[in-house]
């Protein structure tokens, strides 16, 4: 089987919150009549420019054309070498990575009439416990909306919720109190994700404040600027709870390891760069006796079955993981959405080759934009995944 051409689909799939998160659908096609589909993830993050598909495109025909898809490892070094880790959580090279590798996997499985868990080794579990998000307070009156959330939320199965925190104290800490007071122990928050805003120190400050509210805490998440291993270090020494941080290159995972910086790697194949580096990165964090949570950047539901099927395969997930993106958004460019139920991320079923979800073609074209440029948007905006920005 031979690679004989490759699409890429600019899409734009407004959330709820009215934000509009820009996405490339891949479809890789070869000579054997198969086509395998992938997602670039959310294009719409910091650093704010933007890739040019046109270039882009002839640059994987350059890597992909007449290779054999079942070269997972070959494939993988060549966009390395042409999409190189870069230390940054949102390296957009490792979206671009992430996405055919989806669309490799998905081909692989197809042409062996299996399951792309299959393919990576088998299923040890059939659902995954992920948590909804609550995005982060910028300001008081926010508190009564995202209290919203969380009941709607609930009423459809999520009882476990994941806060954005650290850009209004304030609103974090009545917040919680408000959630505290009303849903008791049916609802769990199971973690602070302070995503790089504060230095460690702050960050120490602002835990002993928040965690006054501990609702089945499992770990704080990105206590300190990116890639301030020693930052990490010092305020793992000084909280009892567990110490998260992403995987976005193995350098930094290295790092992590060597410096004993973190308790869990949340892993994601959109930061790390595909499902065959995320594989590599949990095999990491098992040999180096640490925790594992699998992340999101709130992919569509042919990244989260891709997610969805790596989850199933691995042993070492220990903690309620994130992947829950189909649901933030208002659309899909599928025709068999990913399946939520009672908090749980369903895999695609077994039976159903490759990833088990195919695009709808009308839907493709309904949310098609010509490119991922930008519209006129905010860093705020950016950080807080919402289309409005007050004061």
């Amino acid at each position: 089987m031979k690679i004989t051409d490759i699409e890429l689909h600019a899409v734009g799939v407004p959330r709820h919150t009215g934000f509009v998160n820009k996405h490339v659908i891949v479809k890789i096609h070869t000579d054997e009549g198969l086509t395998g589909i992938g997602e670039m993830s959310d294009f719409s993050h910091l650093p704010m420019y933007a890739v040019d598909l046109n270039d882009l495109k002839r640059t994987l025909i350059s890597i992909l054309i007449g290779k054999n898809p079942f070269d997972l490892m070959k494939i993988n070094q060549e966009l390395i070498d042409s999409f190189p880790e870069a230390m940054y959580y949102y390296e957009k090279g490792s979206f671009i990575r992430n996405g055919i590798d989806n669309a490799l996997h998905d081909l692989c499985a197809k042409y062996l009439d299996i399951s792309v868990s299959d393919l990576l080794g088998g299923r040890v579990k059939e659902k995954i416990k992920v948590c909804y998000p609550i995005f982060r307070h910028r300001f008081m009156d926010e508190v009564e909306e995202n209290i919203e959330v969380v009941r709607k939320r609930y009423e459809q199965g999520f009882d476990v919720f994941r806060l954005y925190v650290g850009k209004n104290l304030d609103a974090d800490e009545a917040f919680l109190a408000r959630v505290k007071e009303e849903f008791k122990s049916k609802v769990k928050i199971k973690s602070y994700d302070f995503s790089h805003l504060l230095n460690w120190k702050d960050a120490s400050r602002a835990i002993k404040r928040l965690t006054k509210y501990d609702l089945g805490l499992e770990m704080i998440e990105s206590p300190a600027p990116r890639n301030d291993f020693e930052g990490l270090y010092q305020l793992r020494l000084k909280t009892d709870y567990p110490i998260s941080e992403h995987v976005w290159s193995f350098k930094q995972q290295e790092e992590m390891i060597k410096k004993d910086a973190i308790d869990i790697f949340n892993i994601s194949p959109i930061f790390i760069g595909g499902l065959t580096s995320a594989r590599k990165a949990a095999y990491a964090a098992e040999v180096a006796n640490k925790g594992i949570v699998l992340g999101t950047t709130q992919e569509l539901s042919i990244g989260t079955a891709a997610m969805a099927h790596l989850g199933c395969s691995l042993t070492n997930i220990n903690h309620t993981s994130d992947p829950t993106g189909p649901e933030l958004y208002v659309g899909d460019v599928v025709k068999n959405k990913i399946t939520y139920k009672d908090g749980y991320l369903h895999a695609p079923d077994r039976n159903v080759k490759g990833l088990g979800v195919e695009i709808d073609e009308a839907l493709l074209e309904k949310y098609r934009v010509p490119d991922l440029s930008w519209s006129n948007v905010t860093v705020h905006q950016l950080q807080d995944r919402t289309a409005t920005t007050k004061g």
